[in-house]
């Protein structure tokens, strides 16, 4: 099995190579081949035996789509993005990375598809981005797409795109709509929606964080662990159920910021929340008014894909995976 994860070196990208090479096969089949992209380094896991090509190279640039569509990948995850505050900022780049990438992608691999038949499965992390205000609560699966942020509307036509690509027989593809992904390891990015991750993340490290947003804030959350997950669950299923939609809402959990206070407050006690700093911020409030508060994933649940439970739960993962168990 042949692999290649485009946006290796991001932290989703990292930790589900981790885990390819811990579990060694993928749908039943053994793993003998990775191909890791970003436009850093990727790291390589270094208990995976097989061949491994890691490289630098922008998706977006000419000729690279090609050349790791070459390679003959039975699986492409395709992860690489910028995210939605830059995307927000800067225009032509959140296009060129965000949707004219997947579409080099795509196109690659239906030139590859016209000389033989080669037709992988193609996983691409969607966003719950490509819905807006105004929203009922719980989202259906069937609710129409209304993305209100430049991010949100590359990732709703690259849906668009998959989808097409998938009906006319050039790729297997499914788009999974990630949650938006809490706690973030690392340092905080630019997209907007990181103050969900810092205001748990710093308090546990023992660090001031800031709280942008009033507590009444509710939003739709998985762990990275659950992400990973939903990655390699969606390599796995036979995608005949999905018809002509291939795009699906992952599970998750629906929190206020004060539920995700709360659960602080039960894991790590009061010493922890005492580190949030309120400091509203008009943009971000802005931005997050029009995000989804939660939805029912009722086709993706069916399908097998799981989350957490809670958001103790969720900071129980972050403890775990990334503080050794302990505070």
């Amino acid at each position: 099995m042949h692999i290649a994860i485009i946006g290796a070196a991001g932290m989703i990208g990292r930790k589900l190579a981790a885990r390819l090479v811990a579990e060694r096969d993928v749908a039943g089949q053994a793993l003998s081949r990775l191909t890791l992209l970003d436009v850093v380094h990727p790291e390589v896991p270094e208990t995976f035996a097989g061949t491994v090509d890691a490289s630098i190279a922008d998706l977006s640039s000419p000729g690279v789509a090609a050349r790791i569509v070459a390679g003959r990948p039975d699986i492409i995850f395709h992860l690489a993005a910028i995210v939605s505050g830059e995307a927000e900022l800067d225009f032509e780049k959140g296009y060129r990375i965000n949707l004219d990438a997947a579409r080099a992608l795509f196109e690659a691999i239906r030139l590859e598809n016209a000389k033989d038949g080669y037709r992988p499965r193609v996983i691409f992390t969607s966003s719950i981005a490509v819905f807006g205000a105004p929203l009922p609560l719980p989202i259906p699966d069937d609710f129409h797409l209304t993305p209100l942020t430049s991010y949100g509307t590359q990732k709703a036509i690259t849906e668009l795109l998959l989808a097409d690509y998938s009906r006319r027989g050039f790729i297997d593809g499914i788009a999974i709509r990630l949650p938006t992904i809490c706690i973030r390891p690392g340092k905080p990015n630019r997209a907007a929606s990181g103050f969900f991750s810092s205001i748990l993340r710093e308090p546990l490290a023992g660090m001031e964080a800031v709280l942008p947003v009033p507590d009444t804030v509710r939003h739709w959350h998985a762990s990275p662990r659950a992400a990973v997950g939903f990655l390699i669950h969606a390599a796995s299923i036979d995608l005949g159920s999905l018809g002509a939609g291939r795009s699906l809402t992952m599970p998750g959990i629906s929190a206020t910021v004060g539920e995700q206070i709360e659960a602080l407050r039960r894991v790590a006690g009061e010493k922890a929340v005492s580190l949030i700093r309120r400091e509203p911020d008009e943009l971000i409030m802005r931005i997050v008014a029009g995000w989804p508060q939660g939805f029912e994933a009722k086709m993706a649940l069916a399908l097998g894909f799981t989350a957490e439970a809670s958001f103790d739960d969720i900071i129980r993962v972050h403890i775990e995976d990334e503080m050794g168990g302990s505070l």
